[in-house]
């Protein structure tokens, strides 16, 4: 399932009107505030415009689909003499010529080292030169040599290779999407030059690998993002024939993708989103999906088959709940991208421009409103992302985006939207993501439910540990920390934040497509919006060991705590503090506790506390990159018993900072670090948070079964009490807090009764139903 070329397909532009076959791109008008010009007609429900082609009557609207989906795929919006799209769109025609010159169609190729099926790169070659058919500014802008050529083209792969009747070699989704979306998409750019015989033929080819009954059932392989993908295949398919029930049936098959679900596949209420059943995905198949359909939103509105569903308001729910929170300074985080983090360096931010183009995409037909927050967050983003600036690395098939950037960046009325502060606890995805001025963090476990990582068609076979507990963290001028081949280069087995056994394991250890779950349930944590209490009771991945691990974010700092970690493999066991890609001076003083990495943060240890380090330079990779890279650990010993650790991680601090932190011991006071419980109380915040992996107490608070307790002081009186049930097995839960407690200022529907007095107890119903999420009450303090 090489889902790589897919993002740059569906990555599309805006609607804009055309009054021939080939679209009049070069010289669109713009107003004051950079937008078409064109007569367009306000399309009921959005407030946008749909548009009118000349020549092509209302009645036949699979023609205007036609026309729509081909001025959406090109891209609109730019003016193509201009730069830098002139010198794309140039080097578009010229990749276009030198393919149909290269052209030479024999019984197993049409082109000299391509040898059949080459599903992907044959198919996609003839797609490039269609689009410099229908693009402006290409110097083969409407060349009916060209169009010939690649009609020629795709009957002779449709013969060969795509045919009626032939069978899937490999990979189904080539044949079932990849191909097939290229294919089609080439087919309708060049419109008549590709006669009827031909599509017809074409049709019926994509009807033997693709037939109607793959929508049938949401399940398997039709689900979530590959679901949204075939229903792309089927309309482009109706388009072609002229079919207004296959029409009808691409967009009635998209319905199983809106709503939230609670297993599986697809959105999730806390804002997780799951493909391949136990891998987190926004950064995939999440940014296909999410940009499948905005493309098909902007297609079809307007239009008999308009994506009507009302469910469909999770998925605009989702550019602020699912997409926004992993993404960070313009790339998304690779703890959301499965067996894609390895692809390219780069990916990441790859990943979070091809994030930033679909929501811009999605901005036209969501309201007002969402639109002018996504183009507010959207031109943060691309503000602060130096490292690989959007519109500077955004392709050839993102002039629409690389359009729509650049009036919004030019656009004064458009203010650029913060990195926001705060927490966000993905709990049905193990995942955590905490923001703080200045800093970032993002955490990625492994449970019952979401696999320690995911390997598949020979990519991520060393990601092994990605789950069992990797912290991720960027401070001021590091947002390249972990996209510049780190993950060819790093050390696999010293993933940082990770607890792990040194057992050397083969490259694709375990089950492919992120079947590797854990046998631990409680994963997971609660959180305020601000402040978190985030826990793992890690299972090591093709080991013996366990631990109990917690880390609590704060305003500058996350306290991490491990205990009981055990394990029985023969090997030493670690837990990896930090493995920092950086040849920054690193300074440790363990009598007092504490070491500095210039120019990256600080970490505050127990005085005393061996600390391990090691500076090396790592190549890897098949561009064979050579980093540098500063790792510091604490060695377990070979199967230790019982042992634990705690430290502080800085993220950004100063050596100065780091000395202060680590000489004011109070500032964290650890409460209980056993397998039963791990506790913190920060005074200065008025903050204590524990995970309870059993029932029983911890400094002031106790609880009668496992759960995640934190509570917050606020200074004015009142304080906050926010409880979970990570493993979503409670039938009731009672909390106390030895302090006295006036009454309650604000409950919560699950909050079944309350004593106040010299001390608060709060009982809870059915948390086992809310999926590991937050629930809080506000009290006044006695």
């Amino acid at each position: 399932m090489n889902r790589h070329s897919r993002r740059s397909f569906l990555r599309l532009g805006g609607v804009a009107a055309t009054g021939a076959l080939i679209p009049a791109y070069a010289t669109h008008g713009k107003n004051a505030h950079g937008k078409n010009a064109h007569a367009e007609a306000a399309h009921p429900g959005t407030g946008h415009a749909t548009t009118a082609y000349p020549g092509i009557a209302p009645a036949d609207p699979l023609a205007l689909l036609r026309h729509r989906w081909r001025d959406v795929t090109a891209g609109s919006g730019f003016d193509a003499t201009a730069e830098p799209y002139r010198t794309r769109l140039a080097r578009l025609g010229a990749r276009a010529a030198g393919h149909r010159d290269a052209m030479a169609p024999a019984d197993g190729s049409l082109w000299p080292g391509l040898p059949f099926p080459s599903l992907g790169a044959t198919t996609a070659r003839l797609r490039a030169m269609a689009r410099a058919y229908a693009l402006p500014g290409t110097g083969l802008t409407g060349d009916a040599n060209l169009a010939a050529t690649v009609a020629a083209g795709i009957d002779h792969y449709r013969r060969r290779v795509y045919a009626a009747g032939a069978g899937q070699v490999g990979n189904w989704w080539h044949w079932q999407i990849g191909a097939p979306r290229n294919l089609l998409d080439a087919a309708l750019l060049i419109g008549p030059h590709l006669t009827d015989p031909r599509a017809g033929a074409l049709g019926e080819a994509v009807d033997h690998f693709v037939p109607e009954c793959r929508l049938d059932d949401y399940d398997g392989t039709s689900t979530g993002a590959n679901r949204v993908d075939l229903c792309v295949v089927t309309l482009l398919r109706a388009v072609l024939g002229s079919d207004p029930a296959k029409a009808a049936l691409a967009v009635s098959a998209l319905s199983p993708v809106f709503p939230y679900v609670s297993e599986g596949d697809g959105f999730y209420r806390d804002g997780s989103f799951v493909q391949h059943t136990t891998v987190p995905y926004q950064g995939t198949y999440g940014a296909s999906l999410l940009s499948g359909l905005a493309t098909l939103f902007a297609v079809l509105r307007g239009s008999p088959w308009e994506v009507a569903d009302p469910d469909r308001q999770v998925v605009f729910d989702s550019v602020e709940k699912t997409f926004a929170p992993v993404v960070h300074d313009g790339a998304c985080m690779d703890l959301v991208s499965g067996r894609a983090v390895g692809r390219r360096p780069y990916g990441d931010h790859d990943r979070g421009r091809a994030i930033a183009s679909a929501i811009l995409l999605l901005g036209e037909t969501a309201s007002a409103a969402e639109r002018s927050r996504w183009q507010g967050m959207v031109k943060g983003w691309a503000l602060r992302n130096t490292h690989r600036p959007m519109l500077d690395a955004a392709e050839e098939d993102d002039l629409g985006f690389h359009a729509r950037l650049t009036a919004i960046l030019d656009d004064d009325a458009v203010p650029a939207a913060g990195e926001p502060a705060g927490h966000r606890l993905l709990a049905m995805s193990a995942r955590a993501v905490h923001r703080a001025p200045g800093w970032c963090a993002g955490l990625s476990m492994a449970s019952h439910r979401i696999g320690h990582y995911e390997h598949g068609n020979g990519e991520n076979l060393r990601g092994w540990h990605t789950g069992s507990g990797m912290l991720y963290w960027w401070a001021r001028g590091h947002g390249d920390q972990y996209s510049d081949s780190f993950w060819t280069t790093v050390d696999p087995y010293r993933l940082p934040g990770t607890t792990v056994s040194t057992r050397r394991l083969p490259d694709g250890a375990g089950e492919a497509w992120g079947d590797t779950c854990p046998p631990g349930r409680w994963v997971g944590g609660a959180t305020d919006g601000s402040y978190a209490t985030v826990g793992q009771h890690l299972n090591g991945f093709e080991s013996t060991l366990e631990a109990f691990k917690s880390w609590f974010f704060l305003d500058d700092a996350v306290v991490c705590l491990g205990a009981a970690i055990t394990a029985e493999d023969g090997v030493p066991v670690e837990t990896v503090v930090d493995n920092r890609r950086t040849g920054a001076p690193l300074v440790v003083d363990e009598g007092k506790g504490w070491a500095h990495l210039e120019g990256h943060g600080g970490y505050v240890l127990p005085c005393g506390t061996r600390l391990r380090t090691l500076r090396e330079e790592r190549t890897g990779g098949r561009e064979r990159a050579t980093r540098s890279y500063v790792t510091l650990w604490l060695d377990h010993g070979v199967d230790p018993v019982s042992a634990g650790y705690v430290y502080l991680l800085l993220p950004g601090a100063s050596l100065a900072e780091t000395r202060a932190r680590a000489a004011d011991p109070g500032w964290a006071r650890v409460l209980a670090n056993t397998a039963r419980r791990q506790g913190v109380r920060v005074p200065s915040l008025g903050i204590t948070a524990v995970n309870f992996w059993n029932d029983g107490a911890a400094g002031d608070l106790a609880a009668s079964a496992p759960c995640a307790v934190l509570v917050r002081e606020a200074g004015d009186g009142t304080a906050t009490l926010t409880v979970s049930d990570p493993r979503r097995a409670l039938d009731e839960l009672t909390v106390t807090w030895n302090r006295p407690v006036a009454g309650v200022l604000r409950g919560h529907p699950l909050l079944t009764g309350a004593t106040t007095g010299a001390r608060l107890t709060l009982t809870f119903g059915r948390l086992a139903g809310r999926g590991g999420g937050s629930n809080t009450v506000t009290v006044r303090l006695g």
